[in-house]
């Protein structure tokens, strides 16, 4: 996955790197290692200013965090309450060049139907269950079927470990039954028809770490 997120950095036109509020960590350093070497702006932002208990902390961080490397821009915002976001959002449309468009006008995405069935059924997860299960989880859509009058779609959700499953299933599967529901409403949206989910979750150690699953999930591209 790391990999993947690597060579995601290629021909783009800015990166944003995103912290926490409360510090520098080993893992921002390994994040701010991975764009050391671009030649796109860089901007950081530092979220969940929101969670700050004392706001004048804010400013050494700013100094510090500048002192890493020469940002092009540094923003202090909120994901949660939307604090400096339209000044992010600003921001980064006066740093990317225009370009024509890649895609006709009416086309949304270049992801599948099935990709997405699957990215809306992990949204929900992260939903319900974020805190307990971060970054653990992988749906693949194991079948996806239109029919006369619906789309009949079996995914499985996969995690790493037995606790997990257990958490994504929920007392007597009602946190799965949850998930279901939410993330059948959002594919109908999207699809524009009736949808039948079905939904199991299994364990699979490792799954990050295997080049060949993540392709099979869709969250890396062909070479």
């Amino acid at each position: 996955m790391n990999r993947a997120a690597r060579g995601s950095l290629e021909g783009v036109d800015v990166v944003v790197l995103v912290m926490t509020a409360d510090g520098w960590r080993d893992e921002d350093d390994a994040a701010l290692s991975l764009v050391q070497g671009v030649e796109c702006p860089v901007v950081l932002a530092i979220n969940k200013v929101d969670q700050l208990e004392n706001r004048a902390t804010l400013l050494p961080l700013m100094d510090t965090s500048a002192r890493h490397r020469p940002f092009t821009a540094i923003v202090p915002l909120s994901a949660r309450t939307g604090e400096n976001v339209p000044e992010l959002e600003r921001l980064l449309v006066s740093l990317i060049p225009e370009q024509p468009p890649l895609y006709d006008p009416d086309q949304l995405t270049d992801r599948s139907e099935r990709f997405l069935a699957a990215e809306f059924v992990r949204e929900q997860v992260f939903r319900a269950i974020g805190q307990e299960v971060p970054y653990s989880v992988a749906v693949e859509i194991s079948e996806f079927r239109v029919e006369p009058k619906h789309t009949h779609i079996e995914a499985v959700i996969w995690v790493e470990k037995e606790g997990q499953k257990a958490i994504v299933i929920g007392a007597k599967g009602e946190q799965l039954k949850k998930i279901g529901r939410a993330a059948r409403l959002e594919i109908q949206k999207a699809l524009g028809r009736k949808v039948w989910l079905g939904l199991w979750v299994k364990v699979r150690e490792g799954w990050a770490d295997d080049a060949r699953v993540l392709k099979s999930l869709g969250y890396a591209e062909d070479e």
